[in-house]
């Protein structure tokens, strides 16, 4: 038996006998991972007064976890298949927690932002194997795409909810809890995964980590999130925005070269012929941009259009959070009476239609039911299209690549969601500024700007659904192991 026939077996023991321990396990860690790209953002004003933090500082805060972890997912899901699942699932998510902890205890800022960066690589060492488990866990078709919508419901939500979770905690007790609340969940969720996952035999590797390969990735979307950073602050044409822009082009560039030459890459360009695979990344790039725009832009709404306090904001965003565990939940049974791209342009359409109605902020009377309402039905078209992407992206691989295919689909989504969250910003300051300079009310000025990016988003979601027609009805077993 090879070593990926006994790891697959080693998978299978775990299906019959805890399947749902570990699709609880990784739907948890997911869950969280996800979540902190976002919690800390309604407490950086509490920050900046404990800590005295600049406004430099504060970035960083915010940064720092989401240049590491986006920076870092395509070498933690090449490592799960390298080094096993298991084994990398539980030291991503040990340290991890012992980085929230560490942040929550912070009295210095420098010690907040390390935390911070610590925690982004804690979370893209467990983030890539969550999904691997939860595909080489479930092997039945019907079963698998039940657990794969389940896993991408909760991914969406941690998502959509970050800011959400972090302002109510926030507001109830206090700033150091969106760390702290990371140290029991995350410990229990440890000791859960110790007890869930089954030991798996060493892999025989084949070939080392692709160290070269690793290191041009890596500060290749470094430099591309940074850059996206930066022009927040600078603007896009400023030279430092510029600069790492320019960076991050020639480092993929270099990367792309040394995975063509490599005996044994960090990511064989030949997966991208994997039809399913290639589409289901491009689609993740084109509008994994959208939940967080519109969380963001709604929050906003709440706050300064509609005169709500941070923690009313955040309890009235939670139905839409629902929303994404409804549509994954839905995704499932809709898949097993039609074909995917059915479900996936269905899914797409309802979402373009919701963000159009949702564009027309205050056109109702400005109540919080005639934003809330499109916003919930947005999120249930987005939950359920979440299910199809994932199927594609990882229908085709086998259990040794399953981590790199999870690792891919983990970088588009946050590649293209803080791309597309950029871009959708800076579309609604620029009209903002616009309707201001013409001497609009404030609140009208927020509203257009608002308005205009989700008439752009909704576009993208459409582009997105065409797209899915092309979609191949993917086999929904997992490739079988070589021998």
């Amino acid at each position: 038996m090879t070593g990926d026939t006994e790891v697959l077996a080693g998978a299978g023991r775990t299906a019959r006998h805890r399947p749902n321990a570990v699709l609880a396990v990784a739907c948890v860690a997911s869950f969280m991972g996800i979540l902190d790209v976002s919690i800390v953002n309604v407490a950086l004003p509490s920050m900046r007064d404990s800590l005295g933090l600049s406004s430099t500082g504060l970035q960083w805060v915010v940064n720092g976890y989401t240049l590491t972890y986006a920076g870092l997912l395509l070498v933690g899901g090449r490592a799960a298949d390298l080094l096993g699942r298991r084994r990398v699932f539980l030291g991503g998510l040990a340290l991890f927690t012992v980085a929230s902890l560490a942040g929550g205890l912070a009295q210095e800022g420098w010690q907040l932002v390390a935390a911070r960066a610590l925690q982004g690589v804690g979370g893209a060492i467990f983030t890539p194997a969550t999904l691997t488990l939860v595909t080489t866990t479930f092997r039945e078709p019907r079963e698998r795409a039940r657990a794969l919508g389940i896993w991408s419901g909760v991914a969406s939500a941690g998502g959509a909810l970050g800011g959400v979770i972090g302002g109510v905690l926030t507001g109830l007790l206090d700033w150091r809890w969106v760390l702290f609340v990371n140290v029991p969940i995350g410990v229990l969720t440890f000791a859960a995964a110790s007890w869930a996952l089954v030991r798996e035999p060493r892999l025989p590797l084949r070939g080392r980590l692709d160290l070269p390969g690793a290191v041009t990735v890596t500060l290749g979307s470094a430099c591309l999130i940074g850059g996206l950073v930066r022009s927040e602050e600078s603007g896009w044409g400023s030279p430092s925005t510029l600069g790492l822009f320019a960076a991050a082009v020639v480092l993929l560039a270099v990367f792309v070269v040394l995975e063509r030459r490599a005996a044994h890459p960090l990511v064989p360009l030949s997966v991208f012929r994997i039809r399913s695979l290639a589409l289901a990344n491009g689609l993740s790039l084109l509008t994994s941009g959208l939940v967080p725009a519109v969380f963001f832009f709604v929050s906003l709404y709440l706050q300064q259009g509609l005169g709500m306090e941070p923690l009313q904001a955040g309890i009235a965003l939670l139905p839409a959070g629902l929303g994404m565990v409804v549509g994954a939940q839905a995704g499932p049974r809709l898949l097993r009476r039609f074909p995917l791209r059915a479900v996936y342009l269905s899914a797409s359409l309802l979402s373009v239609a919701s963000l159009l109605w949702l564009s027309r902020f205050g056109s109702g009377g400005g109540s919080a039911r005639d934003v809330l309402l499109p916003l919930f039905l947005a999120t249930v078209g987005f939950g359920t299209a979440g299910l199809p992407v994932t199927l594609s992206a990882t229908s085709g691989v086998g259990p040794d690549r399953a981590g790199l295919a999870s690792g891919l689909l983990n970088t588009s989504r946050q590649v293209g969601g803080a791309v597309g969250l950029a871009g959708l910003v800076v579309i609604a300051a620029t009209v903002t500024a616009r309707v201001t300079a013409d001497g609009g009310a404030p609140v009208t000025a927020l509203t257009d700007g608002f308005g205009v990016a989700l008439v752009v988003g909704a576009g993208l979601v459409l582009l997105a659904a065409l797209g899915g027609l092309a979609l191949p009805e993917v086999d929904r077993q997992p490739a079988r192991p070589k021998t």
